[in-house]
């Protein structure tokens, strides 16, 4: 377990986004939260810490690290607003990691160094109206004419479209050939035939921008195509298998917060004379809640120190995913517990907490699609 301990950098890096989370996200985060409305502020704290670009080539305009520092950094950040954590994510382990991997050496030098500076921001488009978990049945299509593909289609539950300058874009050549059919674009916002409508009313992350794209003859030159033609597939599920431990990061930070708070209102709360952190029943709950925090963290690093050696890391990336999003909602609940009648209210964070962390069983994979994931991993490690 020594290579989970933190390095002296590491150990800097979570100070430094710990403090800037308690200074800048944690304040503002009741009220982007009521205003569904993105903070353009905490964007610009989170690209002059070098957030933006975490994890990406300083050759390209990146902060460098690895994904122990992207996980680290991420955690930091959720705690302190949730929803901020979702707008980084999608916009770099989703749209500049994909442009970054699969990028050729003139895409990666047109884009990634603005979006890495956090100059401009990426979204990153694969689900659809009547594809979520099946990510193979994509109805949206890419036709290629005389150098120009033309896409028709529509993508729901967008995050950042409405801001983002870049969308990495999936779509099919060919319905009947499923995964084998996808590739991978990369389209300007001003494209035309590309239209963005913000969604609203969702439970929580409100202060992460949702959106629904469609596309009627969008044409995107041949040359924004990442990588093969037919290989997108292929290309979002690697994204996808790496981005889970930058989710698992986030759900540590939601739960953390979520913990926090409990300890401290449990110790100024009162019943019976007494704080209720004196009964046994409330420290049943908070030792509950710290173990499987924990337990989430380690699982989480332990992911991430695969990916960066460049170990096998899917099963573990999975497990992680799955243990920290569940975690999250077992936490957040017991906050709202833990803080009674005026945890269900708005004026207590946790209730914020609560509806934050009900997503991150659902989305980069379900967690019955994680379960799917490890039974395969195991079924295949002990054959009969």
């Amino acid at each position: 377990m020594a290579d989970l301990l933190l390095s002296e950098e590491e150990r800097m890096l979570q100070n430094t986004v710990r403090e800037f989370a308690d200074r800048e996200l944690s304040p503002r985060s009741q009220e982007i939260d009521e205003k569904e409305q993105f903070s353009s502020e905490n964007w610009h704290g989170l690209a002059s810490l070098g957030l933006t670009g975490i994890g990406i080539d300083p050759a390209y305009g990146g902060s460098g690290g690895g994904y122990r520092q992207v996980a680290l950094a991420m955690e930091q950040v959720a705690r302190g607003d949730a929803a901020t954590s979702t707008s980084l994510i999608a916009h770099l382990c989703l749209g500049t990691r994909t442009i970054f991997e699969f990028g050729d050496e003139t895409q990666k030098l047109k884009y990634v160094p603005d979006l890495a500076q956090g100059k401009k921001m990426a979204a990153w488009a694969l689900t659809e109206p009547s594809c979520g978990s099946d990510a193979a049945a994509l109805q949206t299509t890419a036709v290629l004419r005389d150098g120009t593909y033309f896409l028709n289609g529509s993508k729901i539950f967008i995050t950042n479209a409405d801001t983002a300058s870049q969308v990495v874009m999936f779509a099919t050549h060919e319905r009947s050939l499923r995964a084998k059919g996808v590739s991978a674009f990369v389209l300007d916002s001003t494209t035309p035939g590309l239209s963005v409508y913000k969604q609203h009313g969702k439970m929580g992350m409100r202060g992460s921008a949702t959106t629904e794209l469609t596309m009627e003859d969008a044409a995107v030159p041949e040359d924004n195509r990442l990588g093969d033609e037919g290989k997108g597939f292929n290309y979002a599920m690697e994204i996808l298998d790496s981005s889970r431990i930058i989710i698992a990061a986030q759900c540590v930070g939601i739960a953390q917060a979520a913990l926090e708070a409990s300890v401290k209102y449990a110790q100024q709360r009162q019943t019976f004379g007494k704080p209720i952190a004196q009964h046994q029943a409330i420290q049943f709950m908070l030792a509950d809640m710290a173990v499987e925090v924990h337990a989430a963290r380690v699982a989480t690093m332990q992911a991430a120190t695969l990916k960066d050696q460049d170990l096998d890391f899917v099963f573990e990336a999975s497990m992680a995913k799955l243990l920290a999003s569940e975690t999250a909602v077992r936490a957040t609940s017991n906050a709202l517990q833990v803080h009674g009648g005026y945890g269900y209210f708005k004026d207590s964070p946790v209730e914020r907490y609560f509806r934050d962390a009900r997503v991150t069983t659902i989305y980069e994979g379900t967690s019955e699609v994680q379960r799917l994931i490890i039974a395969r991993q195991l079924l295949a490690q002990y054959p009969l």
